[in-house]
Parts: structure tokens; C-alpha cells; sequence
């Protein structure tokens, strides 16, 4: 459900499935909407994702693909702790503290996450990003569940147009975590579906629940490093223009070593990223794929004598994905310094 950063996590395509799915839906940044009993819990979501301590396993269900990952997540001397352990489809894990990520993989070592789109744990250029949801979706409390053997509150968040997807979010009550969420489209098929199977909200988790066991050469990076945020009144991309986006998708992020070349974009629930390069030897299929609520959507894009691949990756319904790709212009300026090597 979250902000994506989907070619950005470089650790292997089944763990990066599962922890992307992850991303998109454990960790959402702060929001705001109209008054109301909805509002009121929306408000206690930000910072419950991050200053609640807890362990448990979950599972993510998108389209046909389900996985389940193990996760340990603390707030600790106001710095964020957090493992995750894929369950099923493979090995690996993700360990964060702090700014510093590493992602591991048997089979390659520990390698470093570059030109990361912050999107879930990561999603730090989103957190302060407070957005009005009441010009985008309709917040209403819809109910109470348990999940995971704690009460719960359901929130359904409706979209007010077509570009987007609606929500449902369940929050534990005491904290107001996110324990459960789907995402739908508005026909009210579900299209993806995260739930913890198993969870303990404690402050009791030990320092060694948070180092690495995987074996490999380790390669720190620094989120802060990797990724500059957005600031209001300055443009992120360099060389290209986006001529069109859904009201509310505003620039989140770019990676600083990606020359504004990716860009995140965030309604503060939802997210995706636009990536413009110049085309290579092995060329990508252009066309739209979905995998559950995530759409990917390429096209070729002439400038300057010059080849570039536009590709939107995000949770946006397939046209929305489609008629974003299509306003991108690239300046000639780019297309003289790119590298076609």
C-alpha cells in the first residue's frame, strides 16, 4: 500500500517481491483528513508505525504470489530498529538501524541498496508529508475485528476518483498499529491482502533479535546519503518533465545519485516511482503488467536522436500508470549527456 521504491531494492527478485510487497503495506506515512472518528485514528497510524515495538510473522497476498516474512521492529532510543526474515520462496533478510540498511542474500553476499524511492520502514521523505484526504478518499469507521489475537478497528478509505485504488485498514486498538490492510479496486475486488498471522506488541525485544545471520561481505548504506527529499519549490527532476499526474501525487523523493532521473511521487497513502533512461542493449517490454494492486508500465521515448525508456511502477490502476508514462518529455539537454553505453 505503500510507496514504492520497486526497482530500487537490488536483493534478488524473490525476497524483493515479498519485502516490496512488505514495504508497501506495513509502514505508512502520516496523514490527515476531515474530522471525525476516522480522522482521529488515521492521526495515531504515522507514529504508531514507527514508535510501536513488536514482533510477529505476516503474510502478503498479491494477485497469485503469497509470501510471509518474519519481522522484529523496535523504537529504541528514538531510533528505529527493524529485521525482516523471509518465511517461504527462498532466503534472505533486511536489517535496519537507523538510517543504515543492509539487505542479505545467500547466495550474493550482502549488497547495498542504491538509488533507493523510500517506500515502507524506509519511507522517511513521506513521514512529515501530511496530506488533506479529504479532497482524495472518503475516511469512514467501518467496524471492529480482532487480528492476530488483538480488538481492532476498521477504516475504510474510499477513493474520489479513478486513478486510484481504495483502501481498508485495520489498527489495534491500544496503539493504533496497522495489523491488517487490503487494497481494492472499484469493483471492490481485493487485490492485495497483508495480515500478521502471529504478533506481539512488547518493548521487550533484545539487541540480538536485531543482528544479521546471514554470512556475506557486508556493504553499509546510509538512507540519508542515498536519497534527497523533497523540498517545496524545488524540482527533483533534472532534464525531464512529468506533464500530468493525479491530483494530490506530489514529489516525494529522488535518489541523489540518480540525476533526477527517478522520482517518487505520494498522495500520502499511495505511491509510485518514474524512472527515465536512456534505452540499453537489453531492452525491456514495453507495455502495462500488474501484480496485484502494483502496476508497471514502460514505454520508448524518442529525444534528441536519443532512446529513452520511461517506467512507472506504482500502486495505480493500469491507465493511471499508462497516461503518466505518456506526459513525460525529456529535454534535448538530457539526451545530449546521457550514456548510451
Amino acid at each position: 500500500m505503500f510507496r514504492s521504491g520497486f526497482g530500487a531494492l537490488r536483493c534478488g527478485l524473490p525476497l524483493m517481491l515479498a519485502v516490496v510487497a512488505l514495504l508497501f503495506v506495513v509502514s505508512k506515512p502520516a496523514v490527515a483528513a476531515d474530522e471525525g472518528p476516522a480522522a482521529e485514528w488515521l492521526e495515531r497510524l504515522g507514529p504508531a508505525l514507527n514508535m510501536t515495538s513488536y514482533r510477529g510473522v505476516f503474510v502478503y497476498a498479491r494477485g497469485d504470489s503469497v509470501h510471509s516474512m518474519r519481522i522484529a521492529h523496535r523504537f529504541h532510543q528514538g531510533m528505529i530498529e527493524e529485521r525482516l526474515v523471509l518465511q517461504d520462496g527462498g532466503t534472505g533478510e533486511i536489517v535496519r538501524k537507523g538510517m543504515n540498511v543492509i539487505c542479505v542474500l545467500p547466495e550474493q553476499g550482502r549488497i547495498k541498496l542504491d538509488q533507493i524511492i523510500p517506500s515502507g520502514p524506509f519511507a522517511d521523505a513521506f513521514s512529515d508529508k501530511l496530506v488533506s484526504l479529504g479532497r482524495l478518499y472518503d475516511s469512514e469507521l467501518v467496524g471492529e475485528d480482532r487480528v492476530a489475537g488483538y480488538e481492532a478497528v476498521i477504516i475504510a478509505l474510499t477513493a474520489r476518483d479513478v486513478y486510484r485504488y481504495s483502501h481498508r485498514l485495520w489498527l489495534e486498538k491500544s496503539t493504533g498499529l496497522l495489523v491488517k490492510s487490503t487494497v481494492g479496486d472499484p469493483g471492490g475486488k481485493v487485490l492485495e491482502h497483508f495480515q500478521f498471522t502471529s504478533l506481539e506488541i512488547t518493548d521487550d525485544i533484545p539487541d540480538s533479535e536485531f543482528e544479521i545471520r546471514t554470512e556475506g561481505r557486508e556493504v553499509a548504506r546510509r538512507l540519508d546519503d542515498s536519497v534527497e527529499q523533497q523540498v517545496p519549490g524545488t524540482p527533483l527532476t533534472e532534464g525531464w518533465k512529468l506533464g500530468w499526474h493525479p491530483q494530490g501525487f506530489e514529489p516525494a523523493a529522488a535518489p541523489r545519485s540518480g540525476k533526477g532521473q527517478a522520482v517518487a511521487f505520494s498522495d500520502g497513502v499511495a505511491a509510485f516511482s518514474v524512472f527515465v533512461e536512456p534505452e540499453r542493449k537489453v531492452r525491456m517490454p514495453v507495455g502495462a503488467s500488474r501484480i496485484g494492486a502494483t502496476t508497471v508500465y514502460t514505454r520508448e521515448l524518442d529525444a534528441g536522436g536519443v532512446r529513452f525508456m520511461v517506467t512507472v511502477v506504482g500502486e495505480v490502476p493500469p491507465k493511471t500508470a499508462r497516461q503518466v508514462a505518456e506526459s513525460v518529455r525529456v529535454s534535448d539537454a538530457l539526451a545530449l549527456n546521457s550514456d548510451d553505453s
